[in-house]
């Protein structure tokens, strides 16, 4: 009898890209929730996580260092670094919701083939293996153990033993706990809770509405730049009706000279020391007024300058590499948004469905990895179902991912615009977090008494520990999971292995990762892990905007490719982080100032 049914065609999976990668497998797309206030805490999917592990040292230590000299001015910098990443991950996203896979598999996928990326990306993900955030969280867990900022001389060993500990405890949420996804989030909501109530307290009954102007409008300040130029422009020695005392002391200061360090402390032939006065403080400028406040830092508008028809004052190139390395670390910062698109699979959503997660090592033997993504077919009905999950990781984003990097930049930059006098010049990151906390403890004990300014002064040192160890975790996944991720879709010889022992082979390159760390915490400096790690931030996040790009729309069906306002928008934000990466560079070859 013949068959009457009409026949079908059998959607199989396209293989753009290079051949070297293996073709995707099919199923369906399954239909995006629906928010409703009744289920809205199970809606929060990567943004809460990655939120919770964007308030870093970034915002924790170069955040301060900016608004201690010049407030809130410059904060346009970090608008633009989060907006930018705001793009960017809404990218990286969506090819994981067509496929399943993590945006790092998809750049494998592209030409000239995975040999090719993997020499490209170990150079540029170099930067996320050194646990700086570990050794920056051993100085404030330090300073509550000895009710003072630790030196970094004499107190060399407890600062070595606790970067070792916090480092060594940040592992254990990537061993234990099933789905290594679900425990990082509990830690990432833990972290947020704390660290925004205390400073939420601070904000409301310790600082004034002032603050708060400066900072909120400092994001929108588009132009700005650190210049410097004496209040005093005319040389007359009193402050005109036309001449602004930025500082707010009354007097008409001068430029005060910066002075670099002398004294070669460590035998690298390198100076790193200062100078130190009688009462044993480094001499870090020249206090012609003798107030200890470094006069001469003004901000200027390039745009006001160019519509009033004058020329800026002298561009202050002093603070370009913190500014830069703001910008780096604003947000994520380099490779570390990636995990996003790994968390979007591990959380399930778009086909990230039908492809699983990685499960810890302990108490997670149920689940399993696939090792190839599986793709839908383009229909009226999926198409439909696509813009809802699409929609879902805009929500995502820009109700908790970018509001939670905007806060987390405020916040602890509250406490310096607040607490320290305008212009302050600092020897040292931490020296700046040790500095607030004392301002913070006089400001407090003033109004609450001695004993709640001891404790307000004990939980900012507290909170800077909370911001930067757990973190460490995150970060240490992330670059895991990124090379674990590629290499099991990549490697011919791990696509046999059971999808099952994907734990196992995560555990094996955490092993090896621990290792690295605990040889680089002992034998590089401090200083040294966060120069490596912040230097090619930049350049590496430029980059993967650019090839995320290409991409998107190489390897994605044409329905579902960028627009051409995401495409420009992408290709701008790449050139911002690259052409921010090589002004750092010139301004440390001396090219520039």
């Amino acid at each position: 009898m013949a068959d009457d049914a009409p026949h079908q065609e059998v959607f199989e999976a396209p293989h753009p890209g290079s051949p070297k990668m293996p073709r995707w497998t099919t199923g369906e797309l399954i239909d995006a929730p629906r928010f409703t206030w009744r289920n809205w805490w199970g809606m929060l999917g990567p943004g809460l996580l990655m939120g919770g592990a964007a308030i870093g040292g970034g915002e924790w230590l170069m955040g301060p260092v900016v608004t201690a000299r010049y407030g809130g001015a410059l904060f346009w910098l970090a608008t633009l670094s989060i907006l930018s990443q705001v793009v960017y991950n809404l990218e990286i996203c969506r090819y994981t919701l067509y496929c399943g896979e993590p945006i790092f598999n998809g750049k494998f996928r592209t030409l000239p083939g995975p040999q090719f990326w993997l020499l490209v990306y170990l150079l540029l993900d170099f930067g996320s293996v050194f646990p700086y955030l570990a050794a920056s969280a051993a100085t404030p867990l330090a300073a509550v153990f000895l009710g003072r900022i630790p030196d970094p001389v004499e107190d060399y060993t407890l600062l070595n033993v606790l970067s070792f500990a916090i480092f060594g405890v940040s592992l254990l949420p990537l061993i234990f706990g099933g789905k290594i996804y679900n425990a990082l989030k509990a830690i990432m909501t833990f972290k947020i809770f704390v660290v925004f109530s205390f400073l939420l307290v601070l904000a409301i009954f310790y600082s004034t509405p002032s603050t708060w102007e400066e900072i909120l409008t400092g994001f929108v300040k588009f132009g700005n730049i650190p210049v410097e130029q004496p209040e005093d422009r005319n040389g007359n020695g009193i402050l005109d009706d036309d001449e602004y005392d930025w500082d707010g002391d009354g007097r008409a200061d001068v430029v005060e000279e910066i002075y670099k360090p002398s004294i070669d402390s460590d035998g690298d032939g390198k100076p790193d020391k200062y100078q130190r006065d009688e009462a044993g403080n480094p001499i870090l400028f020249n206090d012609v007024d003798g107030d200890g406040i470094r006069d001469g830092d003004s901000v200027d508008n390039i745009f006001v300058a160019l519509f009033e028809g004058r020329a800026l004052p002298p561009i202050n190139f002093s603070l370009i590499g913190v500014l830069c390395a703001l910008v780096a670390i604003s947000g994520q910062g380099g490779l570390s948004n990636t995990p996003i698109s790994n968390y979007t699979r591990d959380q399930g959503w778009g086909m990230g469905h039908h492809v699983g997660a990685i499960p810890s090592i302990v108490g997670g033997h149920e689940l399993k990895l696939a090792h190839v993504g599986c793709v839908f077919q383009i229909t009226a009905e999926s198409l439909r179902r696509w813009k809802r999950w699409y929609w879902h990781v805009m929500r995502d984003q820009l109700f908790v991912w970018m509001p939670a990097c905007f806060i987390g930049l405020a916040l602890p930059s509250m406490l310096s615009v607040q607490f320290l006098r305008r212009g302050t010049v600092v020897e040292d990151l931490w020296v700046a977090a040790g500095m607030t906390a004392d301002g913070v403890r006089d400001a407090v004990s003033k109004v609450s008494g001695a004993y709640m300014g001891d404790f307000f002064w004990f939980m900012t040192l507290f909170c800077g520990f909370l911001v930067l160890g757990p973190s460490m975790a995150v970060t240490a996944d992330g670059v895991i999971r990124r090379w674990v991720d590629v290499f099991w879709t990549a490697s011919a010889r791990l696509r046999d292995v059971d999808p099952g022992e994907i734990r196992k082979f995560y555990f094996g390159v955490l092993c090896a990762y621990a290792v690295f760390g605990f040889i680089a915490l002992g034998f590089i400096k401090k200083g040294l892990l966060v120069l490596i790690s912040t230097n090619i931030y930049n350049y590496a996040l430029g980059f993967s905007c650019w090839h995320t790009l290409v991409v998107n729309m190489v390897l994605l069906p044409r329905e579902i490719r960028p627009g051409w306002f995401v495409r420009i928008t992408l290709f701008l934000a790449g050139a911002f982080f690259i052409a921010t990466a090589v002004l750092k560079n010139l301004s440390e070859l001396g090219v520039l100032g």
